[in-house]
């Protein structure tokens, strides 16, 4: 199958101008000195075949070194002496080693031993009469290996160039890879913490528009105390998305993060919005966690609540914090609510919010189990902090 290289405007317009400067140069070294009809069309057909292999050496190396196999058998045909025009044999041996393909590649390798085979039997067989001499068998053994060494070195040479535009291939391919990695990453974190912010906060705004609807009639102080709940939720959310956003923009940014501090204002959110907590935490924090492993805690008791509020079926929800010397194990209960929510599906068929947990997690190397245990929904998490003195 003829397939040309692709090959940009300069590449094509550089080879076929070499081609025709060498075109002009080897048939006038070609015919110098040629009188009869037969040494001047043999000059001509070596020419055009070695100047085919010089113009398509890069376009398609397997139709360049052909050609030059035609060129040299056409040369030793006519009976020529080997001129400065088979140099297109050596620049045709670099370019099968570097462009072509894995065939054409070790085909230029045999073109190159055969090459120094045929070159010295072709020199001395010329002008032999008579069985050679030691002398002449060491100059046949020294012309085999010249020959040898400068075919091959061609090939070598075009064998390195291959080796070095492979690796830079795989350089590249490599730091795209990478980079669509943590391009991947970052999308999945911007999401999580969307996800956290968002929907806690709706479920909270939801519960007490909800609430200020029912008791508006009986009750109009609850109203007011519901639309400052919402109020105030609402603009802790926007600012939390505010600054999703800013990530968004620049990622350099990162911003300040929740903390250990903001979880009784994430209790007294969702006592507020109609959830009954019971906090336990015992023991207390040993010094200033990581603060990597306050914001997983801060995420995932945001989250845990979230669900509680939205799916649980009511009664009191237990909160535990437990810090360790090495470890903060982490717990939210609450009774089960109905078939169509996530406190009764299967952990493995959770929904966002679930997936977040986990990842969350194990992003700081704990682990998190959500599922129904004992007539109840638990969230249940072990997140390490390192031995502390």
């Amino acid at each position: 199958m003829f397939v040309l290289r692709s090959l940009t405007r300069a590449q094509l317009i550089t080879d076929l101008s070499v081609a025709a400067a060498f075109f002009l140069i080897a048939l006038a070294i070609e015919t110098s000195g040629a009188t009869s009809f037969g040494g001047i069309a043999g000059a001509v057909f070596v020419t055009l075949a070695f100047t085919g292999a010089v113009a398509f050496r890069r376009l398609h190396p397997a139709l360049g070194l052909s050609l030059a196999w035609a060129g040299a058998l056409l040369q030793m045909g006519f009976g020529r002496e080997p001129s400065p025009t088979d140099v297109a044999i050596f620049a045709v041996l670099y370019t099968t080693a570097a462009y072509g393909s894995r065939r054409v590649f070790w085909s230029g390798f045999a073109s190159g031993i055969a090459g120094a085979v045929i070159v010295p039997l072709y020199l001395v067989g010329r002008g032999m009469t008579a069985l050679p001499s030691p002398n002449e068998w060491f100059a046949l053994v020294a012309l085999l290996l010249a020959s040898g060494f400068a075919l091959m070195l061609s090939w070598v040479s075009g064998a390195l160039v291959r080796t070095a535009m492979r690796a830079a291939d795989t350089s590249r391919a490599q730091r795209a890879a990478e980079a669509q990695t943590i391009a991947e990453q970052e999308r999945v974190r911007i999401a999580r913490d969307m996800h956290d912010v968002v929907a806690h906060s709706l479920a909270v705004v939801i519960a007490q528009a909800d609430g200020a609807r029912y008791a508006a009639a009986s009750d109009p102080a609850a109203t007011a105390e519901a639309l400052t709940t919402i109020s105030s939720t609402a603009r802790a959310a926007l600012t939390d998305v505010r600054l999703l956003l800013t990530q968004l923009r620049h990622s350099q940014g990162e911003g300040p993060q929740p903390t250990l501090a903001d979880l009784h204002a994430l209790f007294d959110r969702m006592r507020a919005a109609g959830l009954a907590l019971d906090v336990h935490v015992d023991p207390q924090p040993p010094g200033e966690p990581p603060a990597a492993i306050q914001l997983a805690v801060y995420r995932i008791m945001q989250e845990a609540l979230t669900n509680a509020l939205r799916h649980g079926a009511g009664g009191e929800v237990r909160v535990h914090l437990g810090w360790w010397p090495d470890r903060v194990d982490l717990s939210v209960r609450n009774a089960r609510g109905t078939a169509s929510t996530p406190s009764t599906a299967p952990v493995a068929s959770g929904g966002h919010g679930l997936i977040g947990m986990r990842e969350r997690a194990q992003l700081v190397g704990g682990w998190l189990t959500a599922g129904p245990e004992y007539g109840e929904f638990a969230v249940r998490a072990s997140l390490p902090i390192g031995a502390r003195a």
